[in-house]
């Protein structure tokens, strides 16, 4: 009886090194212009090409501006970064997303959308959120700059076997409960480290109800439980996404074909996992965090724990509520939590309403077809006429690579995945929240929960 986990490791094992230690052969080898250059340098020291560029998919995200992307990147560094990824991609025959075209974007948003992140595949990127992918299936983790080489090179990784755990999450979830809120709650309840060394399965029916978006929400928050990754088995939900991406739309008869393949992508019924979690739903409310890393989530309104957490940073104080609190930054995006069903969350929210004039709003979609679909559905308009912009894709405020930086001292509610101290600008406070609490925030203009936002 095996684990899903473990018939995908085992199905990409090219050889064991010892006990623990297998080269891992890689179906898909993701990259952007912030971590690849140097992997790029160590091939050309070494006069060795890529191996099999057409299973490698670049892109351009981490270092680029989200307003005026038709015109030159002002920004030296972010610049040279790009054009280093352009020569690159075009001496080793590498296809880039570059800016402008149909399917640039964040990395692990664009990946799904173009119909290469396939079920019972192995993933690799030079970014610690690659983890995202798993929520179609796969074993997708991130890797250093040396190991981007090596993949580079090889098509293959040196790993470890992973533990295995199985997260389950059942029950009926609340008004206004996302996807990130119940992600939110996982981090708080086993704790920042507490998967460690594991691969996690997440299941119940909390997971198979939820959209594509909202599995990749949770299979990319994976990583700030500690774990090494995060899949979630197929379904036909997952099989219902693939179909309509370019990829296999004009491959139907190897789309049925593969499908019937994937539909056995599941653990065995008495599979032994190192560990067993279970999450009631019911308990799960609106969630934002008060301290500075992930598993300080709270349910709004409630009072800060007496545990530090970073509140003294935060500006914060124990036992008091964070509901009232004067909000100076709103930023919806990242591969967390860019995607279309996002963008449609928010827009759900400020709809016919008018965003807090002491808020600053960054809108950004995670690629390009998500802001065309944002224009097909007016979801630009309704933003606009509440008052925000639709930015260009990126990643925008996430970790403040590019021009939008949060400022010292002030305080932004996030939709990214990642409050560290200084994480969106030196001496920035971050609030990781939904889309929803988001929008909510942005127009009340202060921090809120559903029950006070709906008497505004």
């Amino acid at each position: 009886m095996k684990t899903l986990v473990e018939k995908i490791w085992d199905n990409h094992v090219v050889k064991m090194l010892d006990e623990k230690e297998a080269v891992i052969y890689i179906d898909r080898h993701y990259i952007h212009e912030v971590t690849s250059p140097q992997a790029f340098d160590m091939l050309k020291e070494k006069g060795l090409q890529v191996f099999r560029p057409k299973k490698t998919t670049a892109t351009v995200d981490h270092n680029i501006p989200t307003l005026k992307q038709e015109l030159p990147i002002e920004e030296k560094e972010s610049l040279k970064q790009v054009e280093q990824l352009r020569q690159n991609c075009k001496d080793f025959g590498i296809e880039l997303q570059d800016l402008g075209s149909k399917h640039q974007g964040i990395v692990h948003v664009i990946g799904p959308e173009m119909g290469l992140t396939i079920p019972g595949s192995t993933i690799v990127c030079g970014d610690s959120h690659t983890s995202t992918h798993g929520a179609f299936g796969t074993i997708a983790f991130g890797i250093g700059t040396s190991e981007v080489a090596t993949v580079f090179a090889s098509q293959c990784v040196i790993q470890s076997k992973p533990l295995t755990m199985k997260i389950e999450i059942n029950g009926e979830i609340g008004k206004y409960v996302t996807p990130k809120d119940v992600v939110l709650q996982v981090i708080a309840k086993i704790g920042t480290a507490g998967a460690t060394g594991y691969f996690i399965e997440f299941s119940g029916n909390v997971i198979q109800e939820m959209s594509m978006e909202g599995r990749m929400t949770v299979c990319n928050m994976s990583i700030e439980m500690g774990a090494r990754g995060g899949l979630i088995a197929p379904d036909e939900i997952t099989f219902s996404y693939l179909e309509q991406t370019d990829y296999w739309k004009n491959r139907v008869a190897d789309f049925q074909l593969q499908k019937e393949n994937w539909k056995l992508l599941k653990s065995d019924q008495n599979a032994e996992f190192d560990r067993f979690v279970t999450i009631d739903a019911t308990e799960i409310q609106q969630l934002m965090t008060y301290g500075t890393n992930p598993g300080t989530g709270i349910p709004i309104g409630s009072l800060i724990p007496n545990q530090d957490g970073g509140i003294d940073y935060m500006q914060f104080k124990q036992n008091e509520s964070m509901v009232g609190i004067p909000v100076d930054y709103v930023f919806l995006g990242s591969c967390t939590n860019g995607r279309i069903e996002d963008l449609r969350q928010f827009a759900s929210i400020v709809k016919g309403k008018q965003k807090a004039e002491n808020v600053t709003a960054w809108i950004v979609p995670g690629s390009k077809q998500v802001e065309e679909q944002c224009r097909i559905e007016g979801i630009d308009i309704i933003l606009k006429n509440a008052g925000f912009e639709l930015r260009q894709p990126g990643c925008s405020a996430c970790l403040a690579m590019n021009p939008d930086k949060v400022p010292t001292g002030k305080l932004c509610v996030s939709t990214s995945n990642r409050n560290f101290e200084g994480r969106q600008g030196k001496g920035s406070r971050t609030i990781l929240a939904s889309p929803i609490t988001a929008a909510m925030c942005a127009v009340a203009g202060e921090i809120v929960s559903y029950k006070e936002f709906e008497l505004l």
